[in-house]
């Protein structure tokens, strides 16, 4: 790519400065090729001279002299330029833009994807909600942007491994089977107590209806783990549909029940125990969470024997490190904030690198519907589910809007606007360019004019309106973008990314004529819009939206 074709010419220079004497070998460490965030600078920078002038403790703007004069000679710059206390900037040459396409015409599909990641093992566990009811919007985030950052981080070359932690054990449960029980009893015409923080949607009186229908008058006296694992196998069945239809699969479910099988809980406390962390007060078990810089100890297990959640997640993740994956990325809304750092002690305790261990905190979801808050409570039931949302504005739209800040932003998403067709909704404008780009490729067609060759060098340079440039300069960025998008689990920057090209190439298009009688020049648009087609789908694909041919 272009960046990498920069740098080479940097390690050229550099090398032939060190063989003139100008600075050491070990001068040319650690120095970074950026694109400067002021337009003006320079289509690169290079901060060599300030790196190694620190080492040779000479002036940063006397090796930039050097090292400018040597880069003056590479016939890929038009000017090379010395800035700031040391800084070169670089501007390339307009004809070598266009150098992109054939590597975006050659790997087509692969356009973007890298070994960065170095086939690295990392496990993204998401969404693991609780199977106590329907997946909310709140949960839909979740799935959305878990999902994001594992096709990024496949993409940029992980070796990714999706997760949901399956939580099938404690109070939640057994309020969840207390509330389907008494359903189940008002439907056979028995007296019940509806717990007071009972699950009040209509969904458990389906499920107490599917019961009822099935087992009928031979419930009355079932114990409550039969309503229990009825309700739970049926929420879940439920959840998992709703993921598959957004797309959105994984690769396993884990089980917090076999934590408590399989005796890891109880190891957890025995091994905490062997090291002095834990101790006995007013009945309960608390872990020295101080010694881990901690600003209170914490209860790991209630007087009444129950264990908080802080004990299964400590469990949970050492059996993560158990199963050899270098890094753990959680997806977690918000309110997990003040728990996140008590598990990650536990972590240390174990004498486990919770340096491995990545945590994503996303903040919640309003639904505005005319302009107001649509109001949501998950355990009265009045939630807007995933499925709901879908059916109204579809999976698409949903996707976008969900990353269209970053995860730590309040997102107020806009039903009215999500369903525009115009270019007011953000969605609709950036895969409109994409079907907008395949439509000119069906006129040309029609008109029998193929695209040129990316091999005549003189056709490609008829690329030089200011627009071509910015395009091309774009799709250029693309590949790092993937790859900084996986580094920092961001893929917002990808939407934001496929709003700015989109801007870009509708502007192009209100300008420019691609089909036209200049039939040379023609030629060599179309070769930028089949480049751009590529670039919109892939960018769409990556985060999980559809590349629509016609809308």
């Amino acid at each position: 790519m272009i960046k990498s074709q920069v740098r080479a010419c940097i390690e050229r220079c550099v090398a032939v400065g060190c063989s003139q004497g100008y600075w050491p070998e070990t001068a040319a460490d650690a120095y970074v090729v950026e694109v400067p965030k002021r337009e003006g600078q320079g289509d690169f920078s290079t901060n060599f001279a300030l790196v190694s002038a620190g080492k040779m403790k000479a002036k940063p703007r006397d090796i930039a002299t050097k090292l400018a004069a040597l880069l003056a000679t590479e016939p890929m710059f038009a000017k090379v330029e010395i800035a700031g206390p040391g800084f070169v900037n670089l501007f390339v040459h307009d004809s070598s833009w266009a150098t992109v396409l054939a590597p975006i015409y050659q790997q087509d599909e692969a356009f973007g994807a890298s070994s960065a990641g170095a086939d690295r093992r990392v496990m993204v566990e998401f969404v693991s909600a609780n199977p106590t009811g329907p997946l909310s919007v709140g949960h839909g985030r979740n799935a959305v942007l878990g999902d994001a950052i594992a096709r990024v981080l496949a993409a940029a070359g992980y070796a990714v491994h999706r997760e949901y932690y399956f939580n099938d054990a404690g109070r939640q449960m057994r309020v969840l089977g207390e509330s389907t029980r008494a359903r189940t009893m008002e439907m056979l015409g028995l007296a019940a107590e509806f717990p007071e923080d009972g699950y009040q949607g209509s969904y458990i009186n389906d499920i107490a209806r599917t019961l009822v229908a099935e087992q009928g008058k031979g419930l009355k006296d079932a114990p409550l783990e039969v309503f229990t694992s009825h309700a739970r196998d049926a929420i879940f069945a439920d959840i998992q549909a709703t993921l598959t239809r957004i797309g959105i699969q994984f690769d396993s479910y884990f089980n917090e029940r076999s934590l408590y099988e399989e005796g890891l809980i109880d190891r957890v406390v025995a091994d905490l125990r062997a090291k002095g962390l834990v101790y006995e007060q007013e009945g309960a078990t608390w872990f020295k969470s101080t010694e881990f810089g901690q600003e209170q100890d914490r209860v790991i297990i209630k007087s009444s024997g129950e264990p908080t959640y802080r004990l299964p997640d400590i469990a949970y993740h050492r059996e993560k490190f158990a199963r050899g994956f270098e890094w753990m990325i959680n997806v977690f809304g918000s309110d997990h904030i003040a728990t996140v750092p008590d598990v990650l002690a536990g972590v240390r305790a174990l004498d486990l690198d919770s340096e491995r261990i990545t945590v994503v905190l996303y903040q919640f979801v309003t639904l505005l519907r005319g302009g107001k808050q649509v109001k949501m409570s998950t355990r009265k039931a009045t939630f807007v589910t995933v499925d709901e949302l879908v059916d109204e504005v579809g999976s698409d739209a949903m996707r976008f809007f969900f990353l269209m800040r970053k995860p730590d932003s309040q997102i107020e998403f806009d039903l009215d606007l999500a369903k525009k067709q115009s270019q007011e909704n953000p969605v609709y404008y950036v895969q409109y360019a994409h079907a907008r780009l395949c439509s000119i490729e069906r006129q040309a067609r029609e008109q029998g004019v193929q695209p040129g060759s990316l091999e005549n060098a003189a056709l490609l340079s008829l690329l030089q309106e200011p627009e071509e440039l910015e395009l091309l300069k774009s799709m250029a960025a693309y590949p790092e973008l993937v790859a900084g998008a996986a580094r920092d689990l961001a893929p917002h920057r990808l939407v934001f990314y496929l709003m700015e090209l989109a801007g870009h190439f509708h502007s192009y298009y209100n300008k420019h004529k691609v089909l036209g009688d200049d039939v040379g020049l023609s030629q060599a648009r179309l070769l930028l819009v089949g480049a751009l087609r590529k670039v919109f789908r892939n960018g769409l694909v990556l985060i999980g939206l559809s590349a629509p041919e016609r809308m």
